[in-house]
């Protein structure tokens, strides 16, 4: 069991990634836009990492029509094998015929949310063929954790990763925690209007530091809209560090344009520090 504190840092996205779950698609698709190798990840990497956090949910990624696929047990194993105290949420994509078995396993293993990857996977959670889904992450009391936003990806389908896709989820199955990744970039003000309507919404951080003019403007109107209690750390590892990520928080903290508002340094306290798990419903 893990105890919430205020005190405590918890990064709630952070990624297990293997060559053999992702296939080809980090070599086809994102290589050629990130320049970079594929960031294998290993529980010593992951410590490493997580060394400046207390808390750490991870998970992998599924999307069978990209044809990459994270077994709940490598999850469960791999939470295991860390140092780090973790929370592992399972990766389903809702198309799979055997989804709500691999909910079912995914609980038995003692996995406590979902990551998932419309944008990837192409399907679409308005459509009310998925509502068993939904109906049994509720049942289970899980944790859905969406990305949402862009994609280096030429197959991915951004009509379908946009923030008032979740809003239509919510309006469904208004007790069903959910979490939108990236602040929703780059539509992060819908994802601001999302968040302050629907009262078990948040969204995480991760990604807002890396295009400072974007993460500037979107802290700005969180602050205006009054969403930062809704606002979550994460890093995005292993493109990011937690480190590399709250150092580039306080760095849009310190911009100034003239006389328009500007972040609070307060506001980036209060991302990081935010009580994750017990706003997650997780701190049992």
């Amino acid at each position: 069991m893990l105890e919430s504190d205020v005190e405590m840092i918890i990064d709630v996205h952070t990624h297990f990634m293997t060559c053999e779950c992702w296939g080809s698609e980090w070599s086809d698709n994102w290589e050629p836009v990130y320049g970079s190798p594929f960031p294998e990840v290993t529980p010593e990497k992951y410590d490493l990492a997580m060394k400046d956090v207390d808390v750490a949910i991870v998970f992998g990624m599924r999307a069978t029509a990209a044809n990459v696929a994270t077994p709940n047990e490598k999850i469960a194993s791999f939470c295991q094998e860390t140092k780090t105290k973790t929370i592992g949420f399972m990766a389903l994509d809702p198309s799979d015929a055997d989804v709500l078995e691999q909910m079912k396993d995914g609980v038995r293993l003692g996995l406590r949310g979902i990551k998932l990857y419309p944008v990837l996977a192409h399907f679409d959670p308005r459509d009310a063929k998925f509502d068993s889904f939904f109906q049994a992450a509720q049942k289970y009391e899980l944790v859905l954790l969406w990305h949402v936003g862009a994609t280096p990806s030429p197959p991915g389908d951004l009509s379908i990763s946009q923030p008032l896709v979740i809003d239509d989820v919510a309006r469904r199955f208004p007790a069903l925690t959910q979490i939108m990744a990236h602040l929703g970039h780059p539509w992060q003000r819908e994802t601001i209007a999302v968040l302050r309507k629907n009262r078990r919404v948040f969204a995480d951080i991760s990604a807002t530091w890396a295009r400072p003019f974007d993460g500037y403007h979107a802290l700005v109107r969180a602050q205006e809209w009054s969403v930062t209690d809704k606002l979550l750390f994460g890093s995005d590892f292993p493109l990011w560090t937690p480190k590399i990520a709250m150092d580039g928080l306080y760095e849009i903290s310190k911009l100034r344009a003239g006389t328009l508002p500007f972040v609070r340094k307060e506001t980036i306290d209060q991302i990081i520090n935010q009580d994750s798990l017990t706003m997650l419903k997780l701190s049992d």
